[in-house]
C-alpha cells in the first residue's frame, strides 16, 4: 500500500480572502463599490492578485469608506 505524497501541489487551493459583502453598487463620484470599497478593476482581477496586493487593498478599505458620501452608506 502506498501513501499519497504530501506535496504542496496536491493541496487544494486556499480561498482568496475578499472583503465582498454581496452589495455590488458602484458609487459614481469615487468609483468604489458601496459594499466592499474596491474599484471594478480590483473586483474583477481579485483572484489574480498576489496576497501582498490583496493585503494592501484590504488595509486601505477604511480610508476608502471615508471618501464615500455617508448618506449613501448603511449603518456601520
Amino acid at each position: 500500500m502506498s501513501s499519497m505524497p504530501s506535496d504542496a501541489s496536491q493541496q487544494p487551493p486556499r480561498p482568496v480572502a475578499t472583503p465582498c459583502v454581496k452589495v455590488c453598487i458602484v458609487d459614481g463620484p469615487t468609483g468604489l463599490c458601496l459594499g466592499c470599497y474596491r474599484t471594478l478593476q480590483e473586483i474583477g482581477g481579485w483572484s489574480a492578485l498576489t496576497d501582498e496586493q490583496r493585503a494592501g487593498i484590504m488595509a486601505d478599505l477604511t480610508a476608502r469608506r471615508a471618501r464615500i458620501d455617508p448618506a449613501k452608506l448603511g449603518p456601520v
